[in-house]
C-alpha cells in the first residue's frame, strides 16, 4: 500500500473530517430505511471491503462510513445515523459511555494492536536525551496506555495505584526529566516534528505512513494486560441481539477477512477471539474503574 507524504496526508485528513461531519447529517436521510447496515470505521481498510462482499453474499448490504475523528463514530451510532461502528477498543468505549451517558455495547471482537513509540530523531529508546519531549494521545484511555508503554520502555515510573486512566500526574519517577505532551491522537504523527518521540496508535500510525516495525518500542498485544485494548464491533444496547449485526461480527473472523486484515496492518493487528460475554464482562469491569476515578 502506498502512503502519501506526511503534509499531504494531513491535508487529506482535514478534508476527510469535514466530509465525515457532513455525513452525520446526510446519513439519516440518504440511508435510513434502505435496508443497508451502515458501519462507521476509522480510515479506509481492505478488510472491511472484503467483509462487505462476504456480507453481500449472505444477503446483507453494508455501507461503510469513514470517520477521521475519534469523537464522531460513537456520536453517530448513539444518534442512529449508523447501525454499527468498528474503530475503538473497550477502554475507549467505557470512557465514552461514562462521559456521554450512552449504552453502546460490544457485539464482537476484531483485533488487538500494539501501541508503539515512534521517533524521527532517535533509533532506540536509549538515545532519547535528558529533558526531551514525548507526545502521547490526550484521550483518557489511550493516554493511560501510552504511559504504560513509556513505563515498560523504562523511561518513566508510575505510582503504584495508577489505574487504567493514568495521567502525567501519575508519574512517580522520571530519570530523564522528560516532558510529557498530551495531544489529540490524530495529531501524534505530526508531533514527531517537534518532539523526541511520540506514542502513536497503530491505525493512526498506518494512516500517516508508518509501520509498527518502525516503532523504537511497543507493547505486546498478546499480553493479558492488553485485554482492555481489544478492538470491537459495537452497537446500541437495544441492538445487541440483532441477528444481522451478529452475523456481520461473525463474518469478520472468516479466513478471507482475516487475511485482508493481516495484509493491511503489516503486523499491527493481532486477531482476537474473545466472545461477547467476555467482552461485556471486561467492559463492565472497566466501567467500574471509570466511575471510581
Amino acid at each position: 500500500m502506498d502512503h502519501p507524504s506526511f503534509p499531504v496526508r494531513l491535508a487529506a485528513t482535514a478534508a476527510a473530517i469535514a466530509l465525515s461531519t457532513t455525513l452525520l447529517t446526510a446519513c439519516s436521510t440518504d440511508s435510513a430505511g434502505s435496508g443497508k447496515v451502515r458501519i462507521g470505521i476509522s480510515g479506509a481498510s481492505s478488510d472491511w471491503d472484503v467483509l462487505k462482499q462476504k456480507a453481500k453474499a449472505e444477503g446483507i448490504e453494508i455501507e461503510l462510513v469513514t470517520f477521521d475523528d475519534y469523537a464522531l463514530p460513537n456520536k453517530a451510532l448513539a444518534a442512529g445515523d449508523i447501525e454499527l461502528n468498528a474503530f475503538q477498543h473497550l477502554a475507549f468505549l467505557s470512557q465514552f459511555n461514562a462521559n456521554n451517558g450512552t449504552t453502546i455495547v460490544p457485539i464482537g471482537a476484531t483485533s488487538v494492536s500494539p501501541l508503539g513509540l515512534y521517533s524521527l530523531k532517535h533509533k532506540s529508546v536509549d538515545q532519547i536525551p535528558d529533558g526531551a519531549k514525548i507526545a502521547v494521545p490526550n484521550d483518557p484511555s489511550n493516554q493511560g496506555r501510552a504511559l504504560r508503554v513509556l513505563e515498560q520502555a523504562k523511561l518513566i515510573e508510575l505510582k503504584a495505584d495508577t489505574g487504567l486512566y493514568g495521567t502525567p500526574e501519575s508519574i512517580s519517577g522520571n530519570p530523564k526529566h522528560l516532558t510529557i505532551v498530551p495531544v489529540d491522537a490524530q495529531q501524534t504523527p505530526r508531533s514527531l516534528q517537534d518532539t523526541a518521540a511520540a506514542v502513536i496508535n497503530s491505525g493512526v500510525a498506518g494512516q500517516a505512513g508508518y509501520e509498527v516495525k518502525q516503532a523504537i518500542f511497543r507493547d505486546d498485544p498478546k499480553n493479558p494486560g492488553t485485554r482492555p485494548y481489544v478492538n470491537v464491533i459495537a452497537a446500541r444496547a437495544t441492538d445487541r441481539d440483532n441477528p444481522t449485526y451478529l452475523k456481520i461480527a461473525e463474518l469478520y473472523h472468516s479466513p478471507e477477512v482475516q487475511a485482508a486484515a493481516a495484509e493491511e496492518s503489516k503486523g499491527a493487528s493481532v486477531p482476537s477471539d474473545l466472545d461477547r460475554p467476555a467482552l461485556q464482562a471486561e467492559l463492565d469491569r472497566l466501567a467500574k474503574q471509570v466511575k471510581g476515578r
